[in-house]
């Protein structure tokens, strides 16, 4: 008996030296995430992409939305042909988060081919977010992401030297 009570004791203890006092981000991930709070809610909106000579319409949806206590935003997009809804032009998963001991975003985005990639995401002094990466075969891929008259304005543009941009994407999105 005195064992089992021994062990209990024990178990509270040690299990209360590795828990999550109080689960809640410290300040700085709380003001990072508040940089990005705006993606918060469902969106849609229309938007075009060309990637050669044929410029493809489609109409987009995102849904944004906080996890493990307001620390993660996972952005969610569907986007589908402007002709043929049946056709998806775009599944995408993003997950924002912020790194504190390194002072800086992280974000992971998956496509719905089942690739991801580590991005580099910023919040600039203006409120406007650029993110992006670097594509083997495409070079340089930079998207920026303003709030226009409370629409969510989202260009793409990419670049094999770092000096000379091509848009190769645009849309607009409304809350709804």
């Amino acid at each position: 008996m005195k064992l089992y009570l021994l062990a209990g004791l024990f178990s509270l203890c040690f299990g209360r030296l590795y828990a999550q006092p109080g689960l809640q981000p410290s300040t700085q991930i709380r003001d990072a995430m508040q940089k990005v709070q705006f993606f918060e809610g469902r969106w849609s909106g229309e938007g075009w992409i060309q990637m050669g000579p044929q410029r493809q319409e489609f109409t987009v949806s995102e849904t944004g939305f906080f996890k493990a206590n307001g620390s993660v935003l996972i952005l969610e997009g569907l986007g589908r042909d402007a002709v043929d809804s049946t056709v998806i032009t775009h599944q995408a998963l993003g997950v924002i988060s912020y790194d504190q001991e390194a002072g800086k975003y992280l974000m992971r985005a998956y496509r719905g081919d089942g690739n991801y990639v580590d991005a580099d995401f910023a919040v600039k002094d203006d409120g406007s977010i650029l993110w992006g990466f670097t594509h083997p075969m495409a070079g340089q891929i930079r998207y920026t992401i303003r709030l226009e008259d409370d629409q969510w304005v989202e260009t793409g543009e990419m670049s094999r030297d770092g000096q000379k941009w091509r848009p190769f994407l645009e849309m607009r999105l409304s809350r709804l």
